[in-house]
């Protein structure tokens, strides 16, 4: 599949996105006409550059306004456009973007727009230049895909053709049937976005909410295998308007657009496998497959601060397994089944150098994510081993995904375990379960802990500018599903919070940012706890009430909840005073709902994590979400000392 990115989904210069464009792994680019106007060099030298750089220059971008008009300005529109179709000859272009009339159509009749696509297509021949004609999901008179394709069809002339944009036809919700009614090579380009379910104007959802396909909330899988159904063969391109995207590093923004599109490649490949009848001509290639992981095989947490963050997880029931026979400053700690591995940070570099001297000799498109690069401190989520079905696949899956390899210092009697770097900088390691211990733990001493306890979710903030990363990231990596994101008040604003769960409630991650955080306060391991978003891993457990006073014996330091939060809970459950009284008495939250219910707390935090303490009861399956409010107004009150 030829691949392709508007240079209006990077930031900086043009040359600079061509360069991150080729970098990336892209086949070829659509101009944006801004993008050449603002810059100082000519045509004829990004011409060169693209050749030099080993990609094509594929789509000129956009013609605007030019249909539906009186005679007169007609005169003008074919000028203006015979001045694009020279301009293009000097780029080595052949094709360019009609977007269908938004400002100056007059004339609402389709016998007037046929003779004027008849009349571009007879000027564009001179130049040998194809029309893709679009419709502008807010087109004056042209606003739907199937009408401007029974416009070019009325036209019948070979220079006009038409594109078909996901985002201005499913911005619409416009019957996606017609698109097989359309010979393949009358569609001259295809352009893809993904969006997030908004209520709002389609012109500025456009141009601020698109994301990359897989990061929003529309089915691109049965939109692209529609289109290969009509024997489509050319580029598939991103064009993704995003306030984001355009501020953010341009190399990273440009991997990330690639990652999506390979990601979705695979996603039709697997849909249209045996398929019959089918017109399919698109060159797609597969992925590994992987299935959803089953669980949470450990979480790692460094530190600078080893002995309040083992007292507190001793307060909460973990048991000290012992220290890695080769590292005497990793030691793993567990729950039953939920295994913490506690690495003690050295020095301030940690074993980042590593990282970073792969790093400076990785192409591009396999570069560690900078937030793994910074000198690390405080206490952090540094890593998450996911039990996996097959560790081999999810490792060449995520290689294929551009997903940089977390160097691992192993001695020879060490399991192997292998992982990459996420989107926020921390570690995800792929480990094959067949459901018994794993062998791992045998590096640190033995464990026959039977207490039935896992680790329920983890609970994970995210750089602002990355968020839509991260969805994509563990959606195409470990086959996880994102739930619809939700807004949580805090004393500093809203925080944004979308879960990436598996089917069946074996995994479930909180993706968290907030509104005030900087990039630098997101980055882990940097900040204090009153700069940066918390993270924290919950622990479940069968009985909630025992839990807690064995961290009450063991001087546990909770989170404080207040008063008004339990009278609150009074009137909105019939609770029995006696259960009231005790969830007071223990800082224990409760929600329930038609499933069932689930009571949780919370510790105090230490660097930027935290716990919490868990039970569902019957089939609960969401978080405590109406407590949320209440959690991050007394961490923000601590944090700040109030």
């Amino acid at each position: 599949m030829r691949t392709s990115i508007a240079t209006v989904c990077l930031s900086g210069t043009l040359e600079e996105k061509l360069r991150a464009a080729a970098l990336a792994g892209f086949d070829g680019v659509e101009i944006f006409e801004q993008d050449l106007v603002v810059s100082p060099d000519s045509p004829e030298s990004i011409a060169q550059l693209a050749r030099d750089l080993g990609i094509s220059l594929d789509l000129y971008q956009p013609f605007r306004d030019f249909e539906g008009v009186d005679e007169a300005q007609l005169e003008k529109n074919l000028r203006r456009a015979e001045t694009k179709f020279q301009l293009m000859t000097r780029l080595g272009m052949d094709t360019m973007l009609l977007c269908s009339n938004v400002g100056t159509a007059t004339i609402d009749d389709d016998r007037v727009v046929v003779e004027q696509l008849r009349r571009l297509g007879d000027l564009a021949e001179k130049y040998n230049v194809d029309i893709a004609y679009e419709a502008l999901a807010w087109g004056r008179f042209v606003s739907e895909y199937d009408h401007a394709w029974d416009l070019v069809r009325a036209a019948d002339h070979r220079r006009i053709g038409t594109c078909l944009d996901s985002f201005h036809i499913l911005s619409r919700s416009t019957d996606l049937d017609r698109i097989l009614e359309i010979p393949g090579d009358k569609i001259f380009f295809l352009q893809l976005a993904d969006a997030p379910a908004l209520t709002m104007d389609v012109l500025s959802w456009s141009r601020h909410h698109r994301v990359f396909p897989g990061e929003g909330a529309w089915d691109l899988s049965d939109f692209l295998t529609r289109v290969a159904g009509t024997g489509y063969a050319g580029p598939v391109s991103l064009e993704v308007f995003n306030d984001s995207f355009r501020q953010a590093d341009t190399n990273r923004t440009a991997v990330d657009g690639l990652r999506s599109l390979r990601w979705l490649e695979a996603s039709v490949t697997a849909r249209i496998n045996g398929s019959v009848g089918a017109n399919f001509t698109l060159d797609l290639q597969p992925l590994p497959e992987v299935t959803e992981p089953r669980g949470f095989n450990f979480v790692e947490l460094s530190t600078d601060d080893l002995g309040a963050l083992t007292r507190q997880m001793h307060q909460l029931g973990f048991r000290f397994i012992g220290f890695h026979h080769a590292k005497p400053h990793v030691q793993l700690w567990s729950r039953g089944d939920a295994r913490i591995i506690v690495t003690e940070m050295i020095g301030p570099a940690d074993v980042v150098g590593a990282a970073r001297d792969e790093a400076a000799s990785a192409p591009v498109s396999a570069k560690v994510p900078s937030q793994a690069l910074v000198p690390l401190q405080g206490t952090f989520l540094r890593g998450i081993g996911f039990d996996v079905d097959d560790s081999t696949a999810s490792m060449e899956r995520a290689s294929l995904l551009y997903a940089v390899e977390v160097p691992r210092e192993q001695t020879r009697n060490d399991e192997v375990l292998r992982g990459v770097f996420a989107p926020d900088g921390s570690e995800v390691f792929f480990h094959q379960s067949n459901g018994s211990t794993p062998a791992w733990v045998s590096e640190f001493g033995t464990d026959e802990d039977e207490r039935v306890s896992n680790i329920d979710h983890i609970n994970l903030a995210q750089p602002s500018n990355h968020y839509d990363e991260a969805v994509l990231f563990y959606s195409s990596l470990l086959a996880l599903h994102a739930q619809p994101s939700q807004d949580v008040p805090s004393p500093s604003g809203l925080v944004r919070s979308q879960v990436m769960s598996s089917a069946d409630g074996g995994v479930r991650m909180p993706l968290n940012v907030s509104p005030s955080q900087s990039v630098e306060a997101a980055v882990r391991g940097t900040g204090s706890p009153a700069e940066s978003y918390p993270e924290h891993v919950a622990i479940a457990c069968e009985d909630i009430f025992t839990a807690a006073s064995t961290a009450v014996e063991r001087g546990l330091e909770f989170l404080q909840v207040p008063r008004n939060y339990y009278e609150d809970l009074a009137a909105r459950f019939d609770l029995d005073e006696d259960l009231l009284q005790r969830l007071e008495q223990n800082n224990i939250l409760y929600d329930r709902d038609e499933r069932g219910q689930f009571l949780h707390f919370y510790t105090s935090t230490i660097g930027s994590v935290f716990f919490e303490m868990v039970e569902r009861r019957s089939d609960y399956q969401g978080y405590g979400a109406p407590g949320a409010p209440v959690r991050l107004a007394a961490q923000h009150r601590r944090n700040a000392g109030l």
